[in-house]
């Protein structure tokens, strides 16, 4: 087989956001697109590609398999040594993360969109991971958008074709081997799994104690995963794992696991005799969790309450507990655990390869984003199996129910009131038109110690900005990272442009307000944090930029 050089054209849209690069199924089809940015990944590695190994899958939704092809082409082109590719082209992105760090590969291609809709005429996308199993970080994503912006080739073995479909080890001739290991994409993090948690508990609280359980996989690519950890290893009935087959349109089903799109779990979960529900997301990295009757466990309590619980998962047993962290719009719940407990505690931007470095430095063992994304140092990911197991493993070793788990957990900590709008698809000169209205007003030095009122409630800023950070361990700098208003009380307001879409605008709204008095405690979220939110909409005149009237998804 032969190396073909192909003459490209240059596409001058090929920037990756805060978790890849993610556009539409027929940006990617457009001649040459996927190869221009699989050709800059490997140009970006440099003198490392050459007889390198590296990690190839991806949450199974449309164009994957034929993306797959085509990074084996390329890849056999670049001197690849070795590619680790998941059964049909399917590996979740903490399995990725998993083997990136088990055979220590220089990294690895994760092709997903995570919880954008898949199929012909939606999404799909384009992640590398380093070699520690995370995301590649800004000064690596940046280089590889360079290079697309000058890139006039691809070398390419056009006649080259592996079945992914049949696990086996499939050697090519080249001027040195080049190999394909298709492998079960389920193993190597099940056994994972088991050595961070207590399965024999979790399994007598499923099974005993009867403990019942829905787990919603979305057709993404959790149910595998699902099946076999919760189904096989645990004993749970296949009935209470839905949605389990990876489907490439996500069987019409929008992967994103909150109120609005999991409807049917939150449904069934309110309807019925569970006391538990989780879904994940496409490519398995996100999670929500309910508890009975569509109890809604936000994701930044959620990581509250499980990094005060971290002493009964036997991985942190063994290994201790060095630090928390959560995302800058991610409610301040665990740093009160951080406080009470005297362990460290890190804010950072959004994005899960700022937590890398502080897990790779040894500071940090539990971290989370708002949006539905919980982790620990086991890789370098976020991880929605992970967080179930965590739960788990933490109700039955407290032998109370979420609801009570929750409760005890605001009165030793008091609670973060917490919800986030967001207003999807917007038009890009609309979207911007809201940022520059906040950002004007609050970058204002007067606005410091301005009284921003609704009815009877009356908030003082303390402090406004546009959020930046200082990387701890490579003092790299990231910003513009979110426009903020913070509260003497302790309230706060943000606004954000997301990063993980792949068309448009979306606007992220987060409000939040700490209380400890136990009269108000458990009081619905959304009339306690109406006066913020009444703020926040006027300030930013939402609605007359934006002609929406209400957002497209609360949280």
């Amino acid at each position: 087989m032969t190396i073909v050089e192909i003459k490209t054209k240059i596409y001058d849209d090929q920037k990756p956001g805060t978790s890849g690069l993610r556009k539409s199924v027929k940006v990617f089809q457009q001649e040459h697109y996927t190869e221009n940015f699989i050709q800059a990944i490997f140009t970006a590695l440099e003198d490392q590609i050459t007889g390198s190994t590296l990690v190839v899958g991806g949450d199974g939704r449309y164009y994957g398999k034929e993306a797959v092809q085509k990074i084996i082409r390329i890849a056999a082109a670049n001197g690849v040594r070795k590619l680790i590719v998941g059964q049909h082209g399917i590996l979740s992105t903490p399995a990725v993360s998993n083997l990136i760090r088990k055979y220590k590969t220089l990294g690895g291609i994760v092709l997903t969109a995570s919880h954008n809709p898949g199929g012909p005429n939606a999404d799909f996308g384009i992640k590398f991971n380093c070699d520690n199993g995370g995301p590649a970080p800004d000064h690596m994503t940046n280089k590889i958008f360079n290079i697309t912006k000058s890139l006039t080739s691809y070398k390419i073995i056009p006649e080259l074709n592996v079945n992914i479909d049949i696990i086996q080890t499939n050697e090519i001739k080249l001027d040195n081997t080049f190999t394909v290991d298709v492998i079960d994409s389920v193993n190597d993090y099940v056994i994972l799994m088991k050595e961070i948690f207590n399965f024999p508990i979790i399994k007598e609280l499923l099974q005993e104690r009867k403990f019942e359980l829905l787990v919603d996989c979305l057709n993404g690519v959790t149910g595998p995963y699902a099946k076999c950890i919760f189904g096989k290893e645990l004993g749970l009935n296949d009935t209470n794992i839905v949605h389990s087959i990876p489907l490439e349109d996500f069987g019409g089903l929008h992967p994103d696991p909150n109120l609005t799109y999991a409807k049917d779990l939150v449904e069934t979960v309110r309807n019925g005799t569970y006391d538990m529900g989780v879904a994940f997301d496409g490519d398995g990295d996100r999670n929500m969790i309910i508890g009975k009757k569509a109890l809604f466990v936000t994701p930044s309590d959620s990581l509250a309450i499980l990094a005060a619980n971290l002493n009964v998962i036997p991985y942190f047993k063994k290994n201790g507990i060095k630090g928390y962290a959560r995302s800058m719009p991610t409610a301040a719940a665990v740093d009160q655990v951080a406080k009470l407990n005297n362990i460290e505690c890190f804010e950072v931007p959004t994005g899960w390869k700022y937590f890398g470095n502080l897990m790779d430095a040894g500071r940090l063992s539990i971290c989370g984003e708002e949006s539905f994304g919980t982790g620990s140092d086991h890789i370098r990911e976020k991880d929605g199996i992970w967080a179930c197991l965590a739960w788990l493993n933490v109700i039955a070793e407290l032998k109370k129910s979420i609801e009570e788990i929750q409760k005890d957990h605001w009165l030793k900590f008091g609670r973060n009131f917490f919800t986030r709008y967001d207003y999807e698809n917007c038009e890009l000169e609309k979207a911007n038109k809201v940022m520059t209205e906040v950002e004007t007003k609050i970058l204002d030095p007067a606005f410091k110690g301005t009284k921003l009122c609704d009815g009877t409630k009356n908030y003082v800023v303390k402090h406004a900005d546009n959020y930046s950070y200082t990387d701890l361990i490579d003092k790299s700098v990231a910003t513009k990272q979110g426009l903020r208003i913070l509260f003497e009380d302790g309230s706060r307001i943000i606004f954000r442009l997301s990063g993980t879409g792949s068309s448009g605008a979306t606007i992220r709204l987060y409000i939040e307000a700490y209380e400890t008095d136990q009269n108000i405690l458990y009081n619905d979220a959304q009339e306690v944090l109406k006066p913020l939110i009444n703020i926040a909409l006027n300030l930013s005149k939402m609605q007359e930029h934006t002609n929406r009237d209400k957002p497209t998804v609360i949280t």
